[in-house]
Parts: C-alpha cells; sequence; structure tokens
C-alpha cells in the first residue's frame, strides 16, 4: 500500500507519517515544499492540474493531509488551510479518484459551545477567527469533493515538536527559557478556559486507522480527548516537568481573542470509537512529559 503524506514536516505530519512508517507492506511517500520530499508540493500555490499529474506519477493508495497553518494572517491561513485542500481534492478527482483522502480539520471549526457538552459532529459550526474558518473551508472542500474522504477533526493536540505557534509549545520554550531561578516569573494570559487535550500519537493512530479502515467512513470524525481540562492544568504540568520554581502570573489580557470567545471545548469522541475502533491511550501528563522531554533541556 502506498501512502502519500503532505505536511510530513510540521508537527502533526511528523508523527503521522512515523506511525504509518511503522505499519508493514506500507511504502510512505511524504510530500511537501521540502528539496527532500519524494514530491515536491506547495498546496498555496500549486494548480490542480500541475498536481495532477505529480498524483499520477505517485499513484497513491490513500492520500493523509496534515498540510496547515496555524498562525500568520488571515491570506496566509486562507491559502493553506482553505485553498490548499481544495486543490488537493480537485488534483485527486483528475489523478486518483480511487485514492482514500483522510485530512485534519480542527475541533476550532466548531467555535463557542456551552459549557459542559460534548460537541458531536453534527453540531452547528461557528468558528471564532480566521484559523477556525478557514480549516472550515478546507472541510467542506473535502466532503463535498465526492472522494472517499474523511476529516479528521482535531482537538487540541500536545505532544514532541508542538509549534511555539500553539500554547503548549509556547509555554514549553518559555519555561526552557526562564531556567530554575527561584525569582523567575511566567507571565501568561487568562488560563481558565477548557480545551479537549489530544496526545499527538493519538492523532497519528486515528489517521492510520482511517486509511486501512474498510469501506466508506463518515465525512467527519472528531478525534480529542474526549474530555475538557483547564488550560491551566497543562500549564501546571509542563511547569512540574521543567523543574519550574517561579511563579506563573495570569495576566488576564494577555490570552488570545480565540480563548476569549471560546472558553470551553469538549468534543465527542463516540463516532471514531465507533467508526475506526479508536480511543486515546496516553494521558496528558504523558503527552506533556513527551513535549518536555523533546524540548532537550537537562534535568534540573
Amino acid at each position: 500500500m502506498h501512502i502519500l503524506v503532505l505536511g510530513n514536516t510540521g508537527y502533526l505530519g511528523a508523527h503521522v507519517a512515523e506511525h504509518l512508517r511503522a505499519v508493514p507492506d506500507v511504502r510512505v511517500l511524504v510530500a511537501g515544499r521540502s528539496p527532500a520530499a519524494d514530491v515536491t508540493v506547495d498546496l498555496a500555490a500549486d494548480r490542480p492540474k500541475d498536481l495532477a499529474a505529480l498524483l499520477a506519477e505517485a499513484a497513491p493508495d490513500a492520500v493523509v493531509n496534515c498540510a496547515g497553518a496555524t498562525g500568520g494572517d488571515a491570506v496566509t491561513l486562507a491559502e493553506v488551510n482553505a485553498r490548499g485542500p481544495a486543490v488537493l481534492c480537485a488534483a485527486l478527482r483528475m489523478a486518483a479518484p480511487g485514492a482514500r483522502l483522510v485530512h485534519l480539520g480542527s475541533a476550532a471549526e466548531y467555535g463557542p459551545t456551552e459549557p459542559g457538552m460534548r460537541v458531536t459532529e453534527s453540531a452547528a459550526t461557528r468558528p471564532a477567527g480566521p484559523y477556525g474558518a478557514t480549516k472550515l473551508a478546507g472541510t467542506v472542500a473535502v466532503t463535498a469533493s465526492g472522494l472517499d474522504a474523511t476529516v479528521l477533526r482535531v482537538g487540541n493536540p500536545v505532544g514532541a515538536g508542538a509549534p511555539p505557534t500553539g500554547l503548549p509549545g509556547r509555554v514549553a520554550r518559555l519555561l526552557a527559557d526562564a531556567g530554575d531561578e527561584p525569582d523567575a516569573e511566567l507571565r501568561l494570559g487568562d488560563l481558565s478556559a477548557h480545551r479537549d487535550f489530544v496526545d499527538a500519537r493519538d492523532v497519528a493512530r486515528a489517521a492510520r486507522l482511517a486509511v486501512t479502515a474498510a469501506g466508506p467512513l463518515p465525512p467527519v470524525l472528531n478525534i480529542g480527548g474526549g474530555d475538557a481540562r483547564p488550560v491551566r492544568d497543562l500549564v501546571r504540568l509542563l511547569a512540574e516537568a521543567a523543574g519550574f520554581r517561579g511563579r506563573i502570573v495570569e495576566a488576564g489580557s494577555g490570552g488570545s481573542a480565540r480563548s476569549a470567545q471560546v472558553s470551553w471545548q469538549c468534543s465527542d469522541i463516540t463516532a471514531a470509537r465507533d467508526t475506526l475502533g479508536w480511543t486515546p491511550v496516553h494521558t496528558l501528563d504523558a503527552s506533556v512529559a513527551a513535549l518536555w522531554a523533546a524540548e532537550g533541556v537537562p534535568a534540573r
């Protein structure tokens, strides 16, 4: 089985590619802008017919699209998160219409939800900002493509390689810089929001199961931890892993605009369990430990 992974040099893409390489009788081809990629692709700029020619040559049995932007201006987000999946779907229809497409979406597509509720895939989507809106546009392009495709709507991933554009990676970097001085101070925004954290390794396993599942899949599947935890818990666990002895100050107004609008996020993962036989196996403690270990900071 030939599986093409787009965005393999990114955070989740690296986990997905590594996980798939461990599957027997699977050959993983990677696609992206890197000169080292098996297939050189830029979803933000390539024309569908040019991408189709590359896909025809690669002849994948399945494609996993992990390419995406989590930061940048609205134009960058739209080019990568909205245009990219649309171009990929158009190219697949021309070159490999029988290939299964697994696309990584985001729980940010749901936007504000009622506190205490677990959101199912049929819930209304009301993204709170450009990131969620552009990810939702990508999801629509995939689900309306007519391909054998499914979108894994991922919660808040935590694990090795978390980028500084997200809270886990940013806090890990700040803690690494802060050291273990008792008078160190870590100033963050309001940490009272609840998020559905999921280990990056569990996301990779869900992608593998979706690629290899027999028969058609639902258009969207939630992939999360299935529980909402205060962001404060994540920061506390990271501080403990880092041996941080200073003070953590919540500045209130320093949080992101999206966090202020989305105080609660929790996904119902029943459909992924029933369809893929998938449930998360890594705890938040284990995810934080993997993230901190990847920072490469000697134990204090």
